[in-house]
């Protein structure tokens, strides 16, 4: 099983790596130590599994702080949070991840039904309102994924998650990466109005896509 975690979390990467666990007491050094390591040190705190997190300004879904956490996490924009009082929060130096460690605890969670429907919701309401806004002229790419919403990837996870968090994670990163398109270089836009308009229109299918990978993502809230 570790192994898998390891081949899943690294992937392309040339390495990963756990700074700061010794500056919270958890032993070793302010060094950055290998994740294996890192993550062995979790285990011996109590960790049993860790949660994601995918915050954003405003919305700072599954955060509880303390302040340096959450503006770590709001910075990176998203955080992983142990059930033994640590959070992760990763810096990208070229191929290189540091996992950086804080004093962490958990917000209350997004149930996972709860995110289902409202991504299903933001998801009609956004089309819509792209649609009114002539999505398909400004940005037809985004109208051929918002008509092909059914053909996504498939997400490859581990042993035990359950199958609807596995849909929900896949149908999250679909929405998120059609609001990243969407809003591409303001998506051709020739008016500050229209900026506005698109934002406007996408603000509610970003804050649902985060809130349904974060629940999919979380142990805690998963359905048995």
């Amino acid at each position: 099983m570790t192994d898998l975690m390891l081949d899943a979390v690294i992937g392309d990467d040339a390495t990963h790596t756990v700074a700061g666990l010794g500056e919270l007491g958890l032993g070793g050094s302010d060094a950055a130590e290998t994740l294996v390591v890192g993550l062995g040190r979790l285990r011996a705190e109590g960790a049993t599994g860790l949660g994601c997190s995918f915050p954003a300004e405003g919305d700072a879904v599954g955060l509880g702080g303390p302040p340096p956490f959450n503006h770590a996490a709001l910075e990176a924009g998203e955080a992983v949070v142990s059930d033994a009082g640590v959070g992760l929060v990763p810096t990208r130096v070229g191929a290189v991840i540091t996992w950086q460690a804080y004093a962490a605890q958990r917000r209350q969670l997004p149930d996972v039904g709860e995110a289902d429907r409202a991504l299903r919701a933001a998801l009609v309401e956004s089309a819509q309102a792209l649609a009114d806004l002539d999505v398909a002229r400004w940005r037809p790419e985004v109208a051929d994924r918002l008509m092909n919403l059914r053909h996504r990837d498939p997400l490859q996870a581990a042993p035990g998650v359950p199958v609807r968090c596995v849909e929900l994670a896949a149908r999250g990163q679909q929405a998120a990466e059609i609001v990243a398109l969407a809003l591409e270089d303001d998506g051709g836009a020739v008016s500050a109005y229209e900026m506005s308009a698109r934002r406007d229109a996408l603000v509610p299918l970003d804050r649902a896509a985060r809130r349904a990978m974060t629940a999919a993502g979380s142990p805690e809230v998963w359905p048995h």
